[in-house]
């Protein structure tokens, strides 16, 4: 089996979210998520889930961290996507710029680890994404809530940067026994995909 890869963005996410919601805890998850390892990409599979799994005993703090590392991720993404693609994407039909636009969001989720992979499902007004080998949720015993708010999130934030509101809730969740990770989006009212919100 091939060694999974964690990319630099979800440390970087996670660490600027800690520092964000749990900024008195962060010096203690700098054991794993320090400086070196964040600027050279070096952080591995081991000391992320060290932190995922200690976020777990900070109560709502997990749910809070894990998704504003979603949008962290998205939105940082985002500004290195290039302005013609963003633009391509902004012109299109409502029902073509949902695809397209969480066609970015998976490729983004990529980040989270190579192996996983988010497939989405177009339903009309709403639309639902399924995360394949989610790092996130890939814990040892069955859990009461589900761990994948990184990936609505992320897919929220990814949709509304392109003028489509969305709603996330997820309805299966691997750490709760599921086969994968489910997310239901649901679109709100459009908005216009305008030129400055390419430069947000």
């Amino acid at each position: 089996m091939t060694e999974v890869h964690i990319g630099r963005l979800v440390g970087a996410s996670l660490h600027q979210a800690i520092g964000e919601w749990l900024p008195q805890r962060l010096d203690f998850y700098e054991n794993w998520l320090h400086s070196e390892g964040l600027r050279d990409g070096s952080i591995g599979v081991a000391p992320l889930m060290a932190v995922l799994g200690f976020l777990r005993t900070e109560g709502d703090g997990y749910g809070r961290v894990v998704e504003r590392a979603g949008q962290l991720s998205a939105e940082w993404s985002l500004m290195s996507l290039s302005p013609m693609r963003q633009r391509i994407i902004r012109l299109l039909p409502r029902r073509l710029r949902v695809r397209a636009a969480l066609r970015v969001a998976a490729e983004i989720s990529e980040t989270a680890g190579s192996r996983s992979r988010f497939i989405v499902e177009g339903r009309g007004k709403s639309a639902r994404v399924k995360v394949t080998a989610s790092v996130f949720c890939q814990v040892r015993g069955v859990q009461a809530a589900p761990l994948c708010g990184f990936y609505s999130a992320l897919a929220v934030a990814t949709l509304s940067h392109f003028g489509l509101p969305a709603v996330a809730q997820i309805d299966g969740c691997r750490a709760m026994g599921a086969e994968a990770c489910i997310i239901d989006l649901v679109l709100e009212s459009a908005q216009p995909a305008t030129e400055t919100a390419v430069a947000a």
